[in-house]
């Protein structure tokens, strides 16, 4: 690297004050011949993100939330240059690859302005901690060793995902709950075959991790409800408040559902919330923080127990030998809720692994009654269904 761009990162990184980013900004300005260098010290600093547990959701999450949205596209370009090295991704990558924003092109809207805002990014870069990792980083040996995922997804979930938009797209209550009763069914029928089926082939699969964004406001609701559609999916969960992210630990077929349920019930609560918000607008209240605050607690907490009640139903009837209701798996009376415990203890110990040292915190009380009610109300709207998921008799 050329001697202006040593004294430029200097500056501009390690200084952290703005006359050193306004210094540094003019070198590399100045520079043009050494952009590539630049934006190549740029994917090391990606490279760096990978090595300590993170992952390209994670990193362009952190990014906007800590900077804006035109950092996130800066980290987006890096991030789709550095990978672009690996002949194939861990797990789960090429779907947060895809779900990137549109890489912002170089020296826009001007050079100094540019490469202000590089540093910036760069500075973010270098500061981010070390997290658990939720799988191998590319390149790496655990990596090289790891087999890519299978083209595409089950029927089962192609299914689910497709009841789900319809249950978020419609006007109607009664048609939504239908959708998700029936989505919800699958998902926990899902499950059980996958179980059974890992128990007779004797699979050696083990527990894994993904990373959900949680993000403001009202993420302490929002982290309680993917915590109890964890529950319900027999994952354990992880909030990192700082870092804006849940890890949820379980088997994959168990991750998967958590993913599409909880951003279906998001979805679902958001609009349900919004519309009654409105309705209590038209009464002449105004205290919106309160009442959004109040109806997403008290939606995440009926939830919660509505999907544990379900999922008992599902597991007693399939226990019971009732099979799975779609001829694929069934279990001898008596022979399937082992072969859960198992995987829950398995579940557990990877937690634990992941995470020794948890703490718990203390959730701020819903104070807006009028806000609980409708959350509530809510809830009930977005269940299974008066019964459940139950089997098909």
């Amino acid at each position: 690297m050329e001697p202006a761009i040593d004294q430029a990162f200097a500056a501009a990184l390690y200084a952290h004050d703005d006359t050193g980013l306004d210094t540094g900004a003019s070198l590399l300005a100045a520079a043009p011949a050494a952009d590539d260098v630049v934006h190549a010290r740029g994917e090391e600093f990606v490279r760096r993100a990978w090595a300590r547990g993170w992952q390209p959701a994670d990193v362009v999450r952190i990014v906007r939330r800590e900077l804006d949205e035109s950092g996130a596209e800066l980290a987006a370009a890096l991030i789709m240059a550095e990978t672009a090295r690996y002949p194939h991704l861990p797990p789960r990558w090429a779907d947060q690859l895809a779900a990137l924003p549109a890489p912002a092109p170089r020296n826009r809207p001007d050079r100094f302005s540019y490469a202000c805002a590089l540093i910036g990014l760069y500075r973010l870069l270098l500061g981010l901690p070390v997290i658990e990792p939720v799988g191998p980083a590319p390149g790496t040996a655990a990596d090289r060793l790891h087999q890519p995922p299978a083209h595409g997804e089950s029927r089962m979930l192609t299914r689910i995902r497709a009841l789900l938009a319809k249950a978020e797209g419609t006007g109607f209550p009664e048609e939504a709950e239908a959708l998700t009763t029936k989505a919800q069914e699958l998902m926990a029928r899902h499950s059980i075959d996958e179980a059974l089926i890992a128990a007779r082939s004797h699979s050696d699969e083990t527990p894994g991790a993904c990373r959900i964004g949680v993000d403001a406001p009202y993420e302490t609701a929002k982290a309680i409800l993917l915590d109890v559609v964890a529950s319900a999916n027999r994952c354990q969960a992880v909030w990192n408040s700082e870092a804006g992210f849940t890890t949820v630990v379980g088997f994959e077929p168990d991750l998967e559902a958590v993913e599409l349920l909880f951003t279906s019930l998001l979805v679902q609560g958001t609009a349900a919330m919004t519309k009654a918000e409105a309705g209590q607008r038209a009464g002449g209240r105004k205290r919106t923080k309160t009442f959004r605050q109040s109806f997403l607690m008290a939606y995440a907490q009926r939830l919660g127990s509505r999907l544990a009640s379900d999922t008992a139903r599902v597991t007693a009837a399939a226990d019971a030998g009732d099979g799975t209701g779609d001829g694929t798996e069934h279990a001898a009376p008596g022979s399937l809720l082992p072969v859960l415990a198992a995987r829950d203890v398995a579940v557990t110990d990877t937690a634990e692994r992941m995470f020794p040292k948890t703490t718990t915190t203390r959730v701020r009380g819903a104070t807006d009654i009028d806000g609980w009610t409708h959350g509530t109300a809510a809830a009930d709207r977005a269940r299974m269904g008066r019964s459940g998921p139950g089997i098909d008799r």
